[in-house]
């Protein structure tokens, strides 16, 4: 009888066993946010892959991609160093408008008068007079800091400095940063600038925007004689609309021509469109 009794209390143990497994909650399947990493995921092998294969065929380039609605940053060679040509006014104006606020005062009609030309025109005269104004590479270094640029290394001649497309985004994002360093005046007036471009200079980021964006840019070109006069070509922006906000560096180098070398970042910078659906 008892070993009897001991093998109904085992049937009656593996029933009860099997009841609970079959009352335990069944899994879900993924989160919405676990979905979302994976098609980002994908996303990203597939443009990775996009921009290897095309900058097997060209000159030196990186680009940087940076979303303000989702905080995403895709970054394709996002820490290699290129020499900025004029994409430093960009740093060169934050430094302007950082430096207006720190005294509690509008830029004069000098500055603002320099500002103008030096982002709407590539105005190197004006330039140089806003870098030394500013204290030349150590004031600007000191700018930089402030608006968390740490891959950026200032040259006294001014479109030396070297940077990186993931430091540039950075900067553009500091520009729109509402709780960044600059306050809503500053910001104001760098959208108004970078948005009033020369047409001549309109090129770059501009490219990869869609029917109703809006963009900001500032582009930079220079032959360098230490590379046999072969050209840099960077650019530098933001594209906005109903449901896009990003910014987008693209720098380069050692292109034989500055055709060239335009077609080669504005091509960068649609194949990041293609791919992220920004």
């Amino acid at each position: 009888m008892t070993h009897g009794d001991g093998g109904a209390k085992s049937l009656a143990g593996a029933f009860l066993d099997s009841a609970d497994s079959k009352a335990s909650p069944t899994p879900t399947g993924p989160t919405p946010e676990e979905l979302a990493a994976a098609a980002r995921a994908k996303q990203v092998k597939a443009l990775d892959a996009a921009l290897t294969k095309y900058a097997a065929t060209v000159p030196e380039f990186s680009v940087a991609v940076l979303d303000k609605k989702t905080g995403q940053k895709y970054s394709f060679r996002g820490t290699e160093k290129y020499e900025t040509a004029s994409v430093v006014k960009v740093q060169v104006l934050a430094c302007l408008l950082l430096t207006a606020q720190d005294k509690s005062r509008d830029l004069t009609a000098t500055e603002l008068s320099l500002a103008k030309r030096m982002i709407r025109l590539s105005d190197n005269d004006a330039t140089t007079s806003l870098f030394a104004k500013l204290g030349k590479a150590p004031g600007i270094t000191k700018c930089n800091k402030r608006l968390g640029l740490t891959q950026t290394t200032v040259n006294s001649a001014w479109g030396l400095t070297r940077t990186t497309v993931d430091d540039q985004v950075k900067l553009l994002s500091e520009l729109v940063d509402t709780k960044g360093p600059l306050d809503t005046d500053s910001r104001d007036l760098a959208y108004t600038l970078m948005s009033t471009v020369d047409a001549a200079q309109d090129w770059g980021v501009p490219a990869a925007a869609t029917t109703g964006d809006k963009f900001t840019v500032k582009n930079g070109w220079l032959p360098r004689s230490t590379e046999g006069n072969r050209w840099i070509i960077n650019t530098v922006g933001r594209l906005t609309g109903d449901d896009t906000d990003v910014s987008i560096a693209v720098l380069s180098h050692n292109h034989a021509s500055m055709s060239g070398g335009i077609s080669v970042v504005e091509q960068a910078a649609k194949i990041t469109r293609q791919y992220l659906k920004y």
